[in-house]
C-alpha cells in the first residue's frame, strides 16, 4: 500500500481506530530530515512483509489539531513515526533514522 496522506482529523481518527496496525509519519514541509527519510518510508511501505501495516503521513502544519493531540510541537520532534493499534499509540520513534524505523516496523510483524 502506498503511503497515504491524512488530510483531516476525521480521516486520522478513522485510520487509527481500526484493528489493523497503522504507522503515521508526522512531518513538516520545512523539515530537512523529514524530506530525507520520506522516500525510505515510502520504500518500506512497499515491502511485501510489511503490507500488513497501513502507512500514512500527516503534515503537522496543515493538521494542527492532530499535531497538538499527538503532542508534536517542535522541530526537534520531527519526523515522528507513531504506531497505532485499536486507536491507541503503542510505539513511537523520533528522528530520521532509517535503521530504527526499519527495526520498529519489523518488530510489529514478528
Amino acid at each position: 500500500m502506498p503511503v497515504e496522506p491524512l488530510d483531516s482529523y476525521e480521516d486520522f481518527q478513522k485510520a487509527i481506530e481500526g484493528d489493523k496496525t497503522v504507522v503515521v509519519d508526522f512531518w513538516a514541509s520545512w523539515c530537512g530530515p523529514c524530506k530525507a527519510i520520506s522516500p525510505i518510508f515510502q520504500q518500506l511501505s512497499e515491502i511485501d512483509d510489511l503490507k500488513v501495516i497501513d502507512f500514512y503521513k500527516v503534515e503537522v502544519d496543515a493538521q494542527t489539531r492532530i499535531a497538538e493531540e499527538m503532542e508534536i510541537r517542535a522541530a526537534s520532534l520531527m519526523p515522528t513515526f507513531a504506531v497505532f493499534k485499536d486507536g491507541k499509540k503503542i510505539q513511537e520513534i523520533v528522528g530520521a533514522d532509517p535503521r530504527a524505523l526499519m527495526l520498529m516496523l519489523h518488530s510489529l510483524i514478528s
